[in-house]
């Protein structure tokens, strides 16, 4: 689910929050690729023969990837940021050029001649965004998308893992001929995901508490169903999604079903594009005075627990949610 402008979360986090890239990677190297790099990509062929030079970041996430990589020396621009950038990412993120506030359009991204452009999603590539892969592919100029992401539903990646995320950042240092750096990456990435499972109460499989993921919406809530990062998540943590087994990611609940699985843990979703339900504190605050919401158990005891909206999406984010729940965990198992 996307988000735009979105608030940080527990400030202990949020402190080490630019380690989720390890820091931005020192771009002294160039890299170089010992051979031509082929990438089958959400269906489409990727072909790069030596690394870019002019790549083009068309939304946040992709662009904190690429700059965790230390690539910011071969970045053009970027666009679409929904959230502060993480700290230690901030100072190379400044000195890439913005080319739109949301996405640029297909017109302004062949002005700006790339020769690698990347998104993780799918509305990036849209006939009024940058334009298709397909066509920017007959241009010369090879595009990656998020395999969780596809353009067609069939070609995507159903299920949100960390090992997958990890390709995907895997995959990127390749076209660049930095797979070192990707490895330190991974490697702090998943140093903070051992540390977020060290953290969360030891129960038995399918006795830990259980947690609501509630994203937006008050009237209709939507909640993080089976296939998400919540639900990567809450496999990581020993707990129990208490909505894994709705088959979309993020299905339209309804309050009373809500009541009738009681959650141990509700987790917000902070957002701050101003819509119903959307920060955290408006979530709060419905949950206590909606008659139904005000008698569950986890609002009757105040369990809540706030992460930045973005990291529900794969991304190098979701890491600092898993470190967010599990270390609020402890006392609520039943």
């Amino acid at each position: 689910m996307k988000t735009v402008f979105v608030k940080a979360g527990l400030c202990l986090v949020l402190a080490t929050a630019g380690c989720a890239a390890g820091g931005a990677a020192t771009p002294a190297a160039q890299g170089h690729l010992a051979a031509p790099i082929h990438l089958t990509n959400c269906g489409l062929p990727v072909s790069v023969t030596a690394p870019p030079q002019r790549a083009i970041a068309l939304e946040q996430n992709a662009a904190e990837i690429m700059l965790s990589l230390g690539l910011a020396d071969r970045m053009i621009g970027t666009s679409y940021q929904t959230d502060p950038v993480l700290p230690d990412l901030r100072q190379a993120y400044e000195k890439v050029p913005v080319l739109a506030r949301l996405y640029p359009s297909r017109e302004a991204v062949r002005a700006a001649n790339p020769d690698f452009v990347y998104s993780t999603y799918t509305s990036a590539y849209a006939p009024d965004a940058a334009g298709p892969r397909a066509d920017l592919a007959t241009l010369g100029v090879p595009a990656y998308l998020s395999e969780f992401a596809c353009e067609k539903p069939t070609d995507a990646t159903q299920t949100v893992t960390f090992d997958g995320i990890f390709e995907e950042i895997r995959d990127i240092a390749s076209v660049f001929g930095v797979p070192e750096r990707a490895e330190k990456v991974i490697h702090d990435q998943q140093s903070r995901l051992d540390e977020a499972r060290g953290a969360a109460p030891t129960a038995a499989p399918g006795a830990g508490p259980s947690l609501l993921w509630y994203y937006s919406g008050t009237s209709t809530p939507y909640v993080a169903g089976h296939g998400g990062v919540p639900d990567a998540i809450s496999s990581l943590l020993g707990v129990r999604n208490a909505f894994t087994d709705a088959s979309q990611k993020w299905p339209a609940g309804n309050w009373e079903e809500i009541a009738k699985r009681n959650p141990d843990v509700i987790v917000l979703a902070d957002l701050t594009r101003g819509g119903d339900g959307d920060s955290a504190e408006s979530k709060i605050d419905f949950l206590r005075r909606n008659p139904v919401t005000s008698k569950l158990d986890a609002v009757v005891a105040g369990r809540f627990v706030t992460v930045p909206g973005s990291s529900m999406d794969p991304s190098i984010r979701s890491v600092q949610a898993a470190q967010l729940v599990g270390a609020s965990l402890h006392g609520t198992a039943r």
